[in-house]
């Protein structure tokens, strides 16, 4: 399926399988995904469906969402969304729902969210570094990440270096997570592992683009 499915991260808990295994999973509850408008060729120069997310009430939009959601004569949505499809015969109807029915047990998925918000964060906490020495004139300033900079030339301290910093709250996605489980009824979908973000947040899973359904 070609569609992308918007979630919410229930969080995190573990799956005991036949065999006795126990693996980690988390559980994910689709939004309300309907498709709102249909774009092609012809028209736009490109396929693309249009998804609404989450039903939101008219007064809490901008004007311009307002007549965007009017010129389409549907409801009004918190979130649009589009979704590139490769011809126009894959394209839904309108008004259609998209749900967890759009991925199979076993399939590669990817998943994009924003990660957890850390603040001001250290050098030895956001890059790994190892801190200075416990002793031999080492005074306070265990946990600093040492000099930066170089001689007189260039006199500056390079764009990218590692130093002290926010940390967290980025785009993040993490690719070929594996389906294990779709609750059809409930709207649930569980993936083995971690993924980005808080609970309650939200999610955007699509299938994998490196690897496909039944490889390895």
């Amino acid at each position: 399926m070609w569609l992308d499915l918007t979630v919410t991260k229930l969080g995190m808990t573990r799956l005991l399988m036949e065999d006795g295994a126990c693996l980690p999973v988390t559980l994910l509850k689709a939004e309300e995904n309907v498709v709102i408008a249909c774009k092609t060729t012809a028209i736009h120069g490109y396929c693309a469906a249009v998804l609404g997310v989450s039903k939101t009430n008219e007064k809490k939009l901008t004007q311009p969402l307002r007549g965007f959601f009017k010129k389409l004569n549907v409801e009004c949505f918190n979130h649009v969304r589009e979704c590139r499809v490769p011809t126009e015969a894959d394209l839904p109807e309108v008004g259609a729902i998209v749900g967890v029915e759009v991925f199979s047990v076993g399939q590669l998925v990817d998943i994009t969210g924003r990660t957890i918000g850390k603040g001001f964060a250290g050098g030895m906490k956001r890059h790994n570094f190892g801190g200075l020495r416990a002793t031999h004139g080492v005074s306070i300033s265990h946990r600093s990440h040492g000099s930066t900079g170089n001689r007189q030339d260039p006199g500056r301290v390079f764009k990218g270096k590692k130093m002290a910093g926010h940390m967290g709250d980025v785009r993040a996605t993490l690719l070929n997570l594996k389906v294990l489980e779709t609750d059809t009824e409930r709207g649930l979908l569980v993936v083995f592992g971690c993924v980005p973000g808080a609970k309650g947040g939200s999610l955007l899973v699509r299938d994998a683009i490196k690897k496909r359904a039944g490889t390895q």
